[in-house]
């Protein structure tokens, strides 16, 4: 099932139990348009309700680019309203730190500027070996703000500072050595899904709630996480997945999720 709007430029496309959010705007190396944006975090909050949907994978279009970031060629490229305190593209970023569904980047080419933000806000990530990765921002007089949000605790600070002030670009194996993405290859939809076989037949419960954990600790000091997560592992052990799980393994047999 699939569905594209000319105003979004959004591919929406559910394989099976992963949802395919590309962005089809090829022809100008994927830049984002406002309706890219907000159709993407819709699409982000609706599949939080989805429990048919266990994944996310964000790519664009062809194989030359990921995102080249806002569409310069555009009128209004970085806002349309600067009387609205929530622009489109923080409003993507909230939707994917508020996601429970893992989200995967599929970095099919040139990942920059605001494609920058889209990769970092993903849980996982897998890139082509071509693919390249710069926040050229500063080459055209502003800076990469909001995505240091999401970027700034992914690599270390002075090569992030390096990247924000030349604008100058990495490469796909510099990417990786930096943690920026999980991995490189050069069949880049092999090893997505290889990522997602070993994914997808793990307890959907587990990763729901392990996500919204992983997620809600990231700014606690440590006895605010302990205290959190004191009472977090008590609500695991409660769900129907955590008793199929163990049950499961004392019988030597494949877990059948309930998802519960």
């Amino acid at each position: 099932m699939s569905e594209t709007t000319p105003q979004d430029d959004l591919l929406r496309e559910q394989r099976g139990p992963v949802l395919w959010l590309t962005i089809q705007r090829e022809a100008r190396r994927n830049a984002v348009s406002h309706g890219v944006l907000a159709a993407m975090a819709q699409a982000i909050r609706a599949a939080q309700s989805q429990r048919d949907i266990r994944a996310i994978v964000i790519t664009g279009a062809g194989d030359k680019a990921f995102c080249a970031g806002a569409d310069l060629q555009a009128s209004q490229a970085f806002t349309t309203d600067y009387s609205e305190p929530h622009g489109h593209v923080a409003q993507v970023l909230r939707a994917a730190k508020a996601s429970h569904v893992p989200l995967i980047a599929r970095v099919n080419g040139a990942c920059m500027a605001g494609g920058m933000g889209l990769l970092s806000m993903c849980d996982l990530a897998v890139a082509a070996r071509h693919a390249v990765f710069g926040l050229p921002e500063v080459k055209v007089g502003v800076f990469p703000a909001q995505v240091l949000s999401v970027l700034q605790h992914l690599i270390p600070r002075r090569k992030l500072a390096e990247m924000c002030l030349t604008g100058e670009p990495i490469t796909a194996n510099e990417a990786l050595a930096l943690d920026l993405v999980n991995y490189v290859d050069d069949d880049v939809d092999a090893r997505l899904q290889w990522l997602l076989d070993r994914l997808l037949d793990k307890s959907p419960a587990a990763i729901r709630r392990g996500l919204y954990t992983m997620k809600k600790i990231e700014a606690m000091s440590f006895e605010e996480s302990m205290a959190f997560t004191e009472s977090q592992i008590a609500l695991f052990t409660l769900t129907e997945d955590a008793a199929e799980g163990q049950k499961a393994f004392q019988e030597k047999r494949k877990a059948q999720w309930p998802g519960r």
